[in-house]
């Protein structure tokens, strides 16, 4: 009996088993990938807190990187070309009323960050000045009234003896500005303009450095920044961008990018909380760029946006270069109670104030002598207002997002010469500040045979599938026609996310008599999709992490031409790209980067990568970080020069400056327009 049902087992699986043989892997599916991309970000996100400043091992090491790294930063910040060691514009400071109160004074002002960017403040300076004292630069958080909420603050200080200028943010408010971009508003094309908000706010900051400097009352060299939640993180930026701060404390303001990964805390954030991370850095890199100046990081040990354990990784790994200039101390770390604030209790705040009197005064103060801080909101809104005679008609606070960073403008090219300095150009732009992210070293592709089936006709399917890179397994499934002796050309055709069943085997109706026609999936897209109600999730931590949806996909199709290029049959020499919709803006980019895309076939495309979307995150996600600072989706098509591009239904009006590159340069007839695929 047992022998029996060992034949009928045997009987059962024994095609199954040959079949196996034939192919090479087991039919079971063992991809030793997790398709996660969940569990890919994680992954990232924590290798970037581990190896930050995992480089540097003495002094020596951190001076040879900080001056390229300082830089590196202020461009993630969209600060790149703001003149830091040149002539400033007019600060133009405007004084729009006095308030007299006991020990000091405010002095309600506004001034001009940039022509058209103004700041409102508030000035707090104590009486009976005779010589300069230092000052405090205080960054107001995401609160909704602003210098009116942290007033408490700048009256302690100044009730101590410090000058504060308390400035408002361009969120929130006298004037309501943008910080939710991706957050609320589905501008996720920030990420490929390389706008943050916090750039802004740290310019302001800035020019409220060059304000007190300017100050009488101010002792310049003793300045200090401190802030909490949004005025956290600038209280990190600032003094990291700015050598002027001679001390920082900061609230609230950051944790490891591994925490705010996989705790998913991003995902109640501001986009000012982490700058467009080009360089793939954690918060400890910008705290490396404080050292080895008195820092206090602050961090209540409930808080919704923080977990304190992250915060502790951060510390831990600031306080390695603090360690390499041998002042350890200089870096302080306080715990409080509590939910996001200075601590159920107000503990943090005499401890910031006691570390303030000593490092800019020279005064040791133990906090429980200061007894406690007062917290009353004693002045109205409307008496700290500064703008009391109206905004200003010129101010650009609402629409600083499309001027602040310089955006590249479709160039005029003549010549080859011209074209090929351009390609170039471009070309090295996106491989350090768009696909850094890229690895450094690819995975083997371990290109893998998975089924295979032939028709009556004599047609045949076959699937492989390849790794793309560490943690992803892809398909692509190839429509072979006949089988001949002779290589023939191939199509590769990127399939979209949600796409109808035969939508993409649609478009190349009438190709599959002349050419092998290939079926991508790149990651997100087919079996290794996710639900478009974490979308929005995604493209937030992908972008935090140096990536975007759209730039892992061009790697994909990267990595797919390389693996489509070694399978028998196919003419190496002789692949082609169909793409519409969504992945008719990877297309290009994919086929710039390669170089060997015999023709581009876009159909759909969208016009531009400069253009929002849908504010819950769904749908097309085609950004990528930095981009248009180069150029933009009908310039990179332009880029398949000389080589065809065919055009599929209606031409984006974008694409006319393509169209007119190719009659520019005398190859017209490599540029088309049909109605279907199968005209080309």
């Amino acid at each position: 009996m047992i022998r029996q049902s060992v034949l009928v087992i045997l009987s059962i699986f024994w095609p199954i088993l040959t079949f196996s043989q034939f192919l090479g892997p087991k039919v079971t599916a063992d991809f030793n990938q997790s398709n996660n991309i969940r569990q890919y970000l994680c992954k990232v996100a924590s290798d970037i807190t581990h190896n930050s400043l995992k480089d540097i091992n003495d002094l020596t090491s951190w001076e040879a990187v900080r001056e390229e790294r300082h830089k590196q930063f202020l461009e993630m910040l969209g600060l790149q070309g703001k003149p830091f060691g040149g002539k400033r514009s007019p600060l133009n400071v405007t004084k729009t009323g006095t308030i007299q109160r006991k020990g000091y004074r405010i002095e309600k002002l506004y001034y001009e960050s940039l022509p058209g960017l103004y700041v409102p403040a508030n000035l707090y300076i104590p009486d009976g000045i005779k010589k300069p004292v230092p000052a405090i630069l205080y960054v107001c958080g995401h609160a909704h009234t602003q210098k009116h909420n942290y007033q408490a603050h700048a009256k302690s200080f100044a009730e101590n003896g410090f000058v504060c200028l308390i400035i408002e943010t361009i969120q929130r408010g006298e004037v309501k500005g943008e910080h939710l971009g991706q957050e609320s508003n589905g501008w996720f094309h920030w990420y490929s303009r390389g706008y943050n908000p916090a750039g802004v706010e740290v310019w302001n900051g800035i020019r409220g450095l060059d304000l007190l400097s300017a100050m009488p009352e101010v002792d310049k060299n003793n300045m200090g920044v401190t802030g909490i939640s949004g005025g956290g993180s600038q209280s990190w930026y600032l003094p990291a961008a700015d050598p002027r701060i001679k001390a920082a404390a900061a609230v609230a303001g950051a944790s490891s990018l591994e925490g705010q990964i996989a705790q998913k805390t991003i995902d109640d954030h501001c986009d000012c909380m982490m700058p467009i991370n080009t360089y793939g850095i954690d918060f400890s890199d910008i705290g490396a760029l404080i050292a080895p100046r008195p820092f206090m990081i602050a961090q209540p040990d409930r808080d919704l946006y923080y977990s304190i354990e992250a915060v502790h990784t951060l510390y831990d790994k600031t306080k390695r270069i603090y360690s390499v200039y041998g002042r350890p101390e200089n870096l302080i770390m306080k715990d409080a109670t509590g939910g996001h604030s200075y601590g159920s209790k107000e503990e943090l705040r005499p401890e910031i104030l006691a570390f303030f009197i000593k490092e800019l005064k020279g005064k040791n103060v133990k906090p429980e002598a200061l007894g406690k801080i007062d917290t009353t909101k004693e002045l109205s809104e409307e008496e700290l207002k500064a703008y009391v005679n109206g905004v200003p008609k010129d101010d650009g606070t609402k629409t600083i997002q499309d001027s602040f960073v310089e955006l590249a403008t479709p160039p005029v090219i003549e010549t080859i010469d011209q074209l090929d300095s351009y390609r170039s150009e471009v070309k090295t732009f996106l491989k350090e500040k768009t696909f850094g992210a890229f690895p450094n070293e690819p995975h083997p592709l371990d290109m893998r045979l998975d089924f295979i089936s032939s028709s009556k006709s004599g047609n045949e399917r076959k699937d492989y599938s390849f790794v793309s890179e560490e943690g992803w397994r892809l398909k692509v499934s190839l429509q072979t026609g006949q089988p001949t002796d002779k290589n023939r050309p191939l199509l590769v055709v990127l399939k979209n996310p949600n796409e109808e069943r035969y939508e993409s085997p649609s478009l190349t109706a009438g190709l599959q008599e002349k050419m092998i026609v290939a079926y991508f999936e790149a990651r997100g897209i087919g079996d290794t999709g996710w639900s478009p109600s974490q979308q929005w999730h995604i493209r937030r931590a992908a972008a935090w992490t140096g990536r975007t949806i759209a730039s892992m996909r061009v790697y994909d199709v990267l990595r797919c031409l390389k693996a489509v290029r070694t399978i028998p049959g196919v003419d190496s020499s002789n692949i082609n790209i169909l793409a519409h919709g969504e992945l008719a803006a990877i297309a290009p980019y994919a086929a710039l980067l390669d170089g060997n895309v015999k023709t581009l076939l876009l159909k759909d495309s969208p016009e531009t990568q400069n253009m929002p979307s849908d504010p819950t995150g769904k749908g097309e996600a085609i950004e990528m970080l930095n981009c248009l600072r180069v150029t933009d989706l009908a310039q990179v098509a332009g880029l398949q020069f000389p080589n065809e591009l065919v055009i599929i239904g209606n031409q984006p009006k974008t694409y006319e400056w393509t169209e007119n590159l190719f009659k520019n340069l005398d190859r017209p007839d490599a540029y088309k327009i049909v109605q279907k695929a199968s005209q080309w």
